[in-house]
């Protein structure tokens, strides 16, 4: 039995508008806050679940950053991938990394599991935001 489509309320619009707008990838509060300033009246709770939505119906990546927080950001990549963002200023790029996937299947074959499953994301400092700080 396959669930029901999600449907599209004016709340799940307005996070799919200002995801699609934020740079890099962003928390529900922070993108729960940007509504807020632009005078919306969509609680936080809604954001989430929206962005989970979003998430599970492949329009949205999530990943965990390094502090253990859940952030999102529009989906411009199909299907699996991977990414590399910026610690500082959170410019993201998808990459997809066959040898990764490939990496995962093996190891998990070697140890006799089978339906493999992984996240890889990779954390660093853009070119960008290293000039910036060897100017200062």
């Amino acid at each position: 039995m396959t669930a029901a489509p999600k449907r599209n309320t004016w709340q799940r619009e307005a996070v799919r508008a200002a995801l699609a707008e934020a740079r890099g990838f962003v928390s529900a509060q922070e993108l729960h806050q940007t509504l807020r300033d632009r005078g919306s009246t969509i609680g936080l709770a809604t954001v989430y679940r929206a962005l989970a939505g979003l998430a599970e119906g492949g329009e949205a990546d999530s990943l965990q950053s390094p502090d253990g927080e859940n952030r999102f950001r529009s989906c411009s990549m199909q299907g699996h991938h991977h990414h590399l963002v910026c610690r500082v200023c959170g410019e993201t790029r998808e990459l997809e990394a066959r040898v990764v996937e490939e990496w995962a299947q093996r190891v998990g074959a070697e140890h006799g599991f089978t339906e493999i499953d992984h996240v890889v994301d990779l954390y660093g400092i853009c070119e960008r935001c290293r000039a910036l700080q060897a100017s200062r």
